[in-house]
């Protein structure tokens, strides 16, 4: 048993060694050490273990500082680990700082790592300022003075301005600036021909407005790529007040036309109710006629010499409709 137990505790022995040397190397990155001592980057082993119980990699902080290094940039480990912890990219950080010192552009690390803690990638500003960007805008569309629309698309050369990334506008506000300048310009133009014959006339008073105050950018030109014509605003705009016009002049037609018809009918009731009261009259005619016989104030002879009259003044008048009717179908004859 003795010799059993003489052959398997070496064996324990070098298996918990190996275990220990794993753990060590897992928990503390002696590789990353070593590479950072090979690149002339001072950093102790209890730097890197201190990384591990704040909840650092280790690789996001030594290998950017390695870089830095090399590229002959001052960066402390302490700078670049307290952006990680800030939730900044230290990667792209310091790739920025190479950049604007390729490009002799003055940019410390506070601001680069306040430009990316703020959203912006600090990197593509840094490129940005070095190679202008261009902003294609949609067609934007104006009318002159004269009623004509005219729509113009623009290019806008644009530079990154690093002291204003922090807090400036960014593309959308620069787009709406120009779109802005480009109506207003068009819209002060009397005729169209002329924004047509001098298109770079919009460019030049867009370009004069100071239109990148308070934005991330520097507006280096702004150049028309197309102009085109689009609708007869104004003649549109009178077809419209035309129609509105023969509308309400309808309307007040209609309205006298009913009024007319009304008053129209008013005055037939008003006919019919004097026709009533000279049915009303004539109805107390023959009761005066038989009052007056009663009483003596007329006597036989005067109420036949009525008739007499009443009859001839019939006759008269039947005489004089069939002369009218005759004269009517002679008429009608020649």
């Amino acid at each position: 048993m003795s010799e059993q137990w003489e052959v398997i505790f070496p064996i324990i022995i070098i298996g918990l060694i190996v275990i220990a040397v794993a753990v060590l190397f897992t928990f503390i990155p002696v590789m990353l050490w070593i590479s950072a001592l090979a690149a002339g980057v001072k950093v102790s082993i209890f730097t890197l273990v201190g990384m591990r119980l704040r909840r650092v990699v280790p690789s996001r902080v030594i290998n950017p500082l390695i870089k830095a290094h090399k590229a002959g940039i001052d960066v402390t480990t302490n700078q670049l680990e307290s952006h990680f912890l800030a939730g900044g990219n230290v990667d792209r950080v310091v790739n920025a700082l190479i950049a604007a010192q390729r490009a002799n552009i003055e940019l410390s690390f506070e601001r680069c790592a306040a430009i990316d803690l703020a959203g912006r990638d600090v990197l593509e500003a840094v490129q940005m300022s070095v190679n202008p960007k261009v902003i294609e805008t949609p067609f934007i569309a104006g009318i002159s003075m004269d009623g004509i629309e005219v729509k113009a698309k623009a290019r806008i050369t644009v530079r990154a301005n690093i002291d204003r990334l922090v807090g400036g506008a960014g593309e959308d506000t620069v787009i709406a600036r120009v779109g802005e300048g480009v109506v207003s310009t068009i819209g002060s133009s009397e005729d169209h021909k002329k924004v047509l014959e001098n298109p770079d006339s919009i460019s030049h008073n867009v370009l004069n407005r100071g239109l990148d105050a308070g934005t991330a950018f520097e507006i280096l030109s702004i150049d028309i790529a197309d102009v085109d014509i689009g609708k007869n605003i104004g003649a549109i705009l009178q077809t419209d007040q035309a129609e509105a016009d023969k509308n309400i002049a309808q309307a007040k037609a209609e309205e006298r036309r009913a009024m007319a018809v009304a008053q129209e009918q008013e005055m037939v009731a008003k006919v019919q109710e004097m026709r009533a009261k000279v049915v009303e009259a004539e109805a107390e005619v023959p009761q005066a006629l038989a009052e007056a016989l009663r009483s003596g104030h007329m006597g036989v002879m005067d109420y036949m010499n009525y008739k007499n009259i009443n009859a001839d003044t019939d006759m008269r008048d039947s005489i004089g409709k069939l002369t009218d009717t005759d004269n009517e179908e002679d008429e009608n004859r020649s």
